[in-house]
């Protein structure tokens, strides 16, 4: 395997390229101190693994990941982070061209747990078996156009204001009318009727807003009937509300918007669930790996599909720490009323949390049946 360590001596410790470097012999290791020679690197021969540090001296390392994105999309795309800013949210640029976020000073240990999972995250998304059983879907959902544009709106300026929100919200009649119900719900509502968009969206919040235009996009698809859809849609905002809380606040939407999207395999022709077991010669797709897949064909950040695919396994991660996989693991075994894996939960040392989670759910469930 051929790792690119990138970045110079003022911003990678001596002890880290040491651990690196160590690896042992199947580990093919090259350095290079900025964007402009990775580039170059990276566009003559195949690597497998970019490590990109906080700070470089030419380029942005969100800038330097699009490139390689664009250069090599099979490269794993790992950005490290200072210790001081590892409970801020990562910039959601930079989200969106990061395969995985590692915190410094980094173990060898972290390390190489992240490039294993990585490495058969990959495999499972690159399966041929997979790629012909989606392929032989007719239409697949669109991606929802108006989630990935209000997330484009709040990139671009992060001081965007409720007006400028509600006019993107307006552009999707239904949309629009979903979001003024919720407002007006006995959940939200603090005795004034809202009628206006911009009052609507103030009410309820961005995060809020975000959850529930993007499920109003995905569980819109007639491929499921209006009962079936209603209740599917129901457990995802109980259980994307429930990740949320979860997880600290830098990790707080990637295990909302993961939750959110668990179960948008079930709405694919052709998929089983994955929940129950596979008949004697089933061959077709499990529910989390054909949504994983589908989601990695709309672009959305690998943290999101990553957890889609092992939501109802998430020892496979390989991750030890409870991340995002792990909030949505829990989040949706209790949305739905299945077993939560408690193994893997003593193995992360989160265990004693569990029955806090689940009083956490409980409470929580009441707001989906209005949204």
């Amino acid at each position: 395997m051929r790792i690119l360590l990138v970045g110079d001596e003022a911003s990678l410790s001596a002890e880290l390229l040491e651990y690196i470097t160590d690896l042992g012999e199947d580990w093919q290791v090259q350095t290079a101190p900025d964007g402009n020679s990775t580039i170059a690197t990276v566009a003559s021969s195949p690597i497998d693994a970019v490590i990109v540090a906080p700070a470089l001296p030419d380029l942005t390392p969100a800038t330097l990941l699009g490139q390689i994105r664009t250069l090599r999309p099979e490269t794993i795309r790992i950005a490290l982070i200072e210790a001081a800013h590892s409970q801020r949210a990562p910039s959601a640029r930079i989200i969106g061209v990061a395969h995985r976020f590692l915190p410094l000073p980094l173990s060898p240990e972290v390390l190489l747990e992240a490039l294993t999972s990585l490495e058969e995250l990959r495999d499972l998304l690159d399966s041929p078996r997979l790629r012909a059983a989606i392929g032989r879907i007719e239409k697949l959902p669109s991606p929802p156009h108006l989630y990935l544009s209000l997330m484009h709106a709040l990139e671009e300026d992060e001081n965007s204001d409720a007006s400028d929100i509600a006019k993107l919200v307006s552009a999707d009649p239904a949309i629009a009318a979903k979001v003024l119900q919720l407002s007006n719900s006995a959940f939200f509502n603090t005795g004034r009727a809202i009628s206006d968009l911009r009052g609507a969206v103030t009410r309820l919040g961005l995060s809020t807003l975000r959850d529930l235009v993007l499920a109003s996009e995905v569980f819109s698809v007639p491929s499921v009937s209006p009962a079936e859809r209603n209740a599917l849609q129901a457990r995802a905002l109980t259980a994307s509300r429930l990740a949320a809380r979860m997880l600290p606040s830098s990790s707080a939407e990637l295990g909302s918007t993961a939750a959110l999207l668990a179960d948008i395999g079930l709405l694919l022709p052709g998929v089983r669930d994955a929940r129950e077991p596979a008949a004697e010669g089933d061959d077709r797709p499990g529910h989390d790996e054909a949504g994983a897949y589908l989601l990695g064909l709309w672009g959305l950040p690998m943290p999101i599909i990553e957890a889609v695919a092992f939501h109802l396994q998430p020892q496979r991660s390989n991750v030890r720490s409870f991340w995002v996989t792990g909030a949505v693991h829990v989040a949706t075994a209790l949305a739905s009323g299945n077993p939560v894996d408690e193994q893997y939960l003593e193995r992360t040392a989160v265990l004693p949390r569990l029955e806090g989670w689940r009083e956490m759910a409980s409470d929580l469930a009441g707001l989906s049946d209005i949204a």
